[in-house]
């Protein structure tokens, strides 16, 4: 059996045996950078309950703001697909950047020139210092998913993301992504 390792521009989904972490169970996080001294992504689909007007007044616009993970949460940090408009972005994968110019992309919301399908805001992020997220995938918490599509990761519907990366992975993952959120209700 071939062993995945995680490198910038991945995707990992939770294995369904992390229940009751309420930062990571059920999460799909992009990788966005690893290096030897340490690892970085964003949650894609854990929804905050605040929309982007309302950490940025100056922002008239209602994007949502997704959980990105546990580190610096009083922090904004994006991610996009148009490295044309936002000077200083850095390729994560093919067609899918972080970060850049934040005035310029205040510029672009009020222009009306960027779209909810083109860039995902988060408040915090994931992070693991040198050598444990490679442990954490040793211990099977993670499992990395290789496959993507640019849509599915600033598109996809956040609620039904891990269900659907299960359900792609087949075999004993089938049964796991239709069990309930908490095995107590089931």
């Amino acid at each position: 059996m071939t062993v995945l390792k995680p490198k910038k521009g991945i995707l990992m989904a939770a294995e369904p045996s992390i229940t009751g972490d309420i930062s990571f169970n059920r999460s799909v996080i992009l990788l966005a950078d690893h290096k030897g001294e340490g690892s970085i992504g964003f949650i894609l689909n854990k929804v905050l309950d605040y929309n982007l007007s309302e950490l940025i007044p100056s922002v008239n616009k209602d994007f949502r703001v997704y959980y990105g993970g546990p580190v610096e949460q009083d922090n904004l940090y994006f991610i996009h697909k148009v490295p044309s408009l936002i000077p200083d972005s850095i390729e994560i994968a093919e067609g899918i950047y972080w970060g850049g110019n934040f005035e310029a992309v205040k510029k672009l919301i009020e222009n009306n020139l960027i779209t909810d399908k083109e860039i995902k805001f988060f408040l915090g992020y994931s992070g693991w210092d040198m050598n444990q997220l490679e442990e954490e995938l040793s211990a099977k918490a993670w499992i990395l998913i290789h496959e993507y599509t640019q849509e599915e990761i600033l598109e996809k519907n956040y609620h039904n993301f891990w269900k659907d990366k299960l359900e792609e992975l087949g075999g004993e993952y089938l049964i796991w992504s239709n069990a309930p959120e908490n095995p107590s209700y089931n």
